[in-house]
């Protein structure tokens, strides 16, 4: 969840890209702004929830910035309710 916002990350297009190879997990999330003062939290939460899939060993976060977020990533439910 995305402190701030009370929303799913995946929902409001803050993950971009799961990979999957055997036990490990790599996944790519991106922020609403660079100076995001959730940051820090919003990819330890993302690695934590990822850790304790049953069956995650190892788990790999990357913050990526390309390309940049914007509201039009945000999953067309949850736009309608936020009124976008």
């Amino acid at each position: 969840r995305d402190p701030e916002l009370n929303l799913n990350v995946v929902d409001i297009g803050l993950v971009y890209a799961i990979r999957v190879d055997g036990a490990k997990v790599e996944v790519d999330v991106s922020l609403t702004s660079p100076g995001c003062p959730s940051g820090v939290e919003i990819l330890k939460n993302v690695e934590d929830e990822v850790k304790a899939t049953e069956g995650v060993q190892d788990v790999v976060v990357n913050l990526v910035w390309s390309p940049p977020w914007t509201p039009d990533r945000i999953e067309p439910r949850v736009r309608a309710y936020l009124g976008f």
